[in-house]
């Protein structure tokens, strides 16, 4: 396989984590997603979902951040740096399928490594959170908004590139062409086939 490791960026509601299931399976190789934050939390002493917590709260606060600096390192910091090198000794046992994290900038010196962005429109994300994620949402279209705003923010303020710029990525898919052909395209550019 010509990239045996993956990592998959995806807008929340788009269908990335499903994709990667499937990749997983037809590939018959181990996906990583919030596993990640539960290798890492277990290292740290920190509970999994203080860890998800932090990913989403990513200050911009100059004052803040100057005064952690002096300091210590921030928390959300440390949490990055957790799950880094957790994604960095994945990487290091084999295939695998990482989902999110900022895997693909963890991974960015490795030319062993798909980088993968999915997304969908609007509409068809709101369908897909409130019809199969059953996620209760008073404005769905504010919350994959918010949570796509949560993403970028974190992911930028760690990266020296921008969350889900095409030029970051060797494969782009609008998962609207369906969950199994996005798995199958996936599938044939690991393999090198594309």
């Amino acid at each position: 396989m010509k990239y045996p490791l993956i990592t998959i960026a995806r807008e929340h509601g788009s269908g990335g984590r499903v994709i990667a299931q499937r990749v997983s399976r037809m590939l018959d190789i181990p996906v990583y997603d919030k596993t990640v934050i539960d290798i890492a939390a277990q290292e740290c002493g920190l509970s999994p979902q203080f860890m998800e917590e932090i990913e989403k709260r990513r200050t911009g606060n100059f004052l803040y951040n100057l005064y952690l600096s002096s300091t210590n390192m921030s928390i959300v910091d440390q949490v990055y740096l957790a799950q880094s090198q957790v994604i960095k000794t994945l990487a290091e046992e084999g295939p695998c399928i990482i989902v999110g994290r900022c895997a693909d900038h963890v991974l960015r010196e490795r030319g062993d490594c798909l980088r993968v962005f999915v997304y969908a429109p609007l509409a068809d994300r709101i369908r897909r959170v409130t019809q199969e994620y059953r996620e209760n949402a008073a404005d769905p279209e504010s919350y994959l908004l918010r949570c796509d705003k949560q993403r970028a923010s974190y992911y930028n303020s760690f990266a020296d590139t921008r969350w889900g710029d095409r030029r970051n990525y060797h494969l782009m898919l609008n998962s609207t062409i369906g969950i199994e052909l996005a798995a199958r395209f996936i599938c044939e550019a690991a393999k090198g086939d594309a």
